[in-house]
């Protein structure tokens, strides 16, 4: 009988709780399938959680909310047998779209009794976890604004990136990327392992999690009349193929600025554990996945 753990972020209201209550019955009858719910408490926990249960040997753990939780409970799984499946209801759900998992509940749950299993790659910036991507541009300011933010989701996103933008001194950076070195000026500089940054964002559109590989997004300093182009090829998936992009691939990225101020993983801020550099790299195929076929 499989073990099936549900770790839920508990932002999701009552309601809603009663209803994946009822889908996750109806998906995992009790004659075959030991499932068993847990809801984060602090932080951290998440992991606290998948690791027992590798220990208790788990099939699958089930990250459900948004891509800061997932990427929580997955830290605890990396390098196990357990796999990971993604019941997305956060806002941007970024690592669930570059891996097409449904958003609709009923759908998901359906995945995770498919059961099919692939194992993705993750990087490391400074040794923080990332899925989908890290950035120390401006992402990484407003991701440092944003958690102190009482307006989630989109729009509150938004209106810190205007708020923001004309304030914003892009930094000269020095990169070296698997030995070969250059310095640029830059807006965002981002690197990611998936194709989605949330809400059908796409930088790096060719990006995957299955390649191998980082893929390296700058953005040269930009006017404020460029936000509505960027944002309509963003979501077009073809920034790649503009002006307002450089594209580069690699293995093992050093990013030095002695500007280098914040640092976003996965969309939260997190310490610059060393003055001035990030450190970042990419471990292949280190977390199974349930995806969508």
């Amino acid at each position: 009988m499989k073990k099936i753990l549900f770790i839920i972020n508990r932002k999701a209201g009552t309601d809603r709780e009663k209803r994946l209550e009822h889908a996750i019955s109806k998906h995992f009858p009790t004659g075959q399938y030991e499932v068993s719910t847990a809801y984060l408490a602090y932080l951290g926990h998440g992991a606290d959680l998948a690791r027992e249960a590798v220990k208790n040997g788990v099939h699958t753990v089930v990250a459900v909310g948004g891509d800061g939780s997932i990427n929580e409970i997955s830290q605890g799984l990396i390098g196990s047998n357990t796999a990971m499946a993604i019941l997305p209801l956060g806002s941007g759900n970024g690592l669930a779209r570059a891996l097409k998992i449904p958003l609709n509940i009923d759908k998901a749950l359906q995945l995770i009794v498919n059961n099919k299993q692939r194992p993705i790659d993750v990087g490391y910036a400074n040794e923080h976890l990332f899925l989908s991507n890290t950035g120390v541009g401006f992402d990484a300011l407003i991701s440092e604004q944003f958690r102190h933010n009482t307006k989630r989701g989109l729009s509150g996103y938004a209106k810190l990136v205007l708020k923001s933008f004309n304030s914003y001194n892009p930094a000269e950076y020095s990169i070296d990327i698997d030995g070969q070195t250059f310095s640029t000026k830059a807006f965002l500089l981002t690197v990611a392992n998936g194709n989605q940054f949330g809400y059908e964002f796409k930088l790096a559109p060719k990006a995957s999690v299955f390649d191998g590989q980082l893929d390296l997004c700058i953005m040269p300093p930009v006017g404020i009349l460029s936000l509505l182009p960027v944002s309509v090829f963003s979501l077009m998936g073809n920034i790649d193929q503009t002006r307002y992009i450089k594209h580069y691939t690699g293995k093992d990225i050093t990013i030095r600025s002695n500007a280098l101020q914040y640092l976003q993983v996965d969309g939260d801020a997190v310490p610059l554990t060393e003055k001035g550099v990030v450190r970042i790299r990419i471990q292949s195929q280190a977390l199974n996945v349930v995806v969508n076929e």
